[in-house]
């Protein structure tokens, strides 16, 4: 289904001010569905807005009764031989109330036809739209629920409905059915919905609460003397305890400016706020975990320097130092992800810092060689970040050691050094890694597959294993070696 945006600027020459105000109506007009238990659509002059087509910008069912359409008349154009009251309302600027034949339904629907007004002009109409075979039976709840809307159907004539500085409804608004406290212009309640008794109570309020103000029911006043003084709606959450949270949505009622009451919506959220304090633990003790991995890895790694240092044998020692850099390479993800806010980190996070150890670690003055990174991707998943590491660290480690032989007419020196240049790219669902170096190149005949070295062994084997992706290398341009990745960043799907 199309956005009221999309809808608008295809059907209609309503400005960004007069869309936002509509925009604002359908954000914000759930409550009045459920206090006239009825479906409210909204209609735009189609074109140039002289009234005589209509398209549908929005439509909402209420919780509190049963939907008069199955079906959604978003985007709908209908003229004013089928909506006349619609027509009527825009043209007259007046609220309109009668009945108008639906053939799909085969009845009568009874209309009430709001004009939406903005800086004195109607710029649509808005209605509540029910079949009078689906009406509830008239009691106290009922009536006053009614008489609250028909109090918001008088703000939106008058141009006081949506609020300009109105706060963003989450998912966790109230809606009517939750809970609903009526106050007059004193802040005193004059009524108290069942829900909203229910609410109190989960919130240690144990008494009548009509006639009395709800700082004398020992809650916090803030919300209703903040939406009394500002005449906009403030939303605030009270708390009992660390077991029960009931968030309070305060929406003035005007009448020529003024404040004259206000509607007060309650919903016990103790669960939801209970889920996030759970989910807010664990995050931390994710996070711990991998602190603790990350320490446990250096600890490793400073053993293995232990013994490095008692080894004589050239090649011995050489191993040694491959496993601490293939180590700390592990240490830095897992590093990152103690930090991160998320499960997920950002590539820069974990190639630079890769990058900047092979260039402390693996350069010296006399073979000079400048390591960069070009381009990143979005987020790693820990799934790819901590093999992905291990590999970079890998072909980095190559291509200093073989890339840039000590002598010989190619070797680096400082008015000409060897460069590594390490590229991130976004493709479709995959991430693209290419490591490029400008140096000998590879020699005749080879292939990964039958590489023989460790270091290229453990690459194929992360990369087509674990990474799940495919690994390529090729001569560089001009010269050099280019050796490029391609991992895909999310799960395949299980056929």
């Amino acid at each position: 289904m199309a956005s009221l945006a999309e809808v608008a600027r295809s059907h209609t020459d309503l400005d960004e001010p007069r869309l936002g105000h509509l925009s604002r109506l359908v954000a914000s007009w759930g409550p009045l569905a459920d206090l006239c238990f009825a479906d409210l659509l909204l209609y735009a002059p189609v074109g140039e807005g002289d009234g005589g087509r209509f398209v549908v910008l929005g439509q909402v069912r209420p919780t509190t009764h049963q939907t008069v359409y199955r079906s959604d008349y978003v985007g709908t154009v209908v003229d004013e031989l089928e909506r006349p009251l619609v027509a009527r309302a825009f043209r007259t600027s007046d609220m309109v109330e009668g009945e108008f034949e639906l053939p799909v339904l085969h009845d009568r629907v009874r209309v009430l036809a709001i004009p939406v007004r903005l800086d004195d002009e109607v710029i649509a109409v808005c209605t509540r739209e029910s079949m009078p075979s689906l009406r509830r039976q008239t009691g106290e709840l009922e009536r006053i629920y009614v008489d609250v809307f028909l109090r918001f159907a008088g703000m939106i004539a008058a141009g006081d409905f949506p609020f300009a500085s109105d706060d963003v409804e989450s998912e966790e608004a109230p809606r009517v059915g939750d809970g609903a406290l009526v106050l007059d212009a004193d802040g005193r309640v004059e009524y108290a919905s069942p829900n909203a008794v229910s609410a109190l109570h989960r919130a240690g309020v144990h008494t009548n609460a009509e006639g009395m103000r709800l700082g004398e029911l020992g809650l916090d006043e803030a919300a209703v003397r903040g939406a009394f003084a500002v005449g906009a709606p403030v939303t605030v959450e009270l708390e009992r305890g660390a077991e029960v949270t009931v968030v309070m949505r305060c929406l003035p009622l005007l009448a020529e400016g003024e404040v004259t009451g206000a509607l007060v919506l309650l919903r016990d959220i103790s669960e939801l706020r209970r889920r996030d304090r759970l989910l807010v633990s664990m995050d931390a003790s994710i996070r711990e975990i991998h602190h603790r991995v990350k320490n446990n890895l250096q600890t490793i790694s400073s053993l293995l320097r232990l013994q490095g240092r008692r080894l004589e044998a050239p090649e011995a020692k050489g191993a040694i130092e491959e496993s601490v850099r293939r180590i700390r390479s592990i240490a830095l993800v897992h590093e990152i992800l103690s930090r991160a806010p998320g499960s997920e980190v950002p590539s820069a996070d974990v190639v630079r810092p890769l990058v900047r150890m092979a260039e402390e670690g693996m350069v010296s003055p006399d073979r000079p060689v400048r390591f960069s990174v070009e381009g990143e991707s979005e987020q790693l998943p820990p799934r790819v970040a901590s093999p992905l590491a291990v590999v970079l660290n890998e072909l980095l480690q190559n291509a200093a050691d073989h890339a840039f032989p000590a002598d010989g007419p190619e070797a680096p020196t400082p008015d000409r050094p060897g460069h590594v240049v390490v590229r991130l790219q976004e493709d479709g669902d995959d991430l693209v890694v290419q490591v490029a170096d400008d140096g000998v190149g590879l020699p005749p005949g080879f292939e990964v597959e039958g590489a023989a070295s460790l270091g290229l062994s453990i690459v194929r084997s992360l990369v087509t294993t674990q990474l799940e992706g495919t690994i390529e290398l090729r001569p560089g341009e001009p010269h050099g070696t280019l050796v490029e990745l391609r991992v895909p960043l999310t799960v395949p799907a299980v056929p």
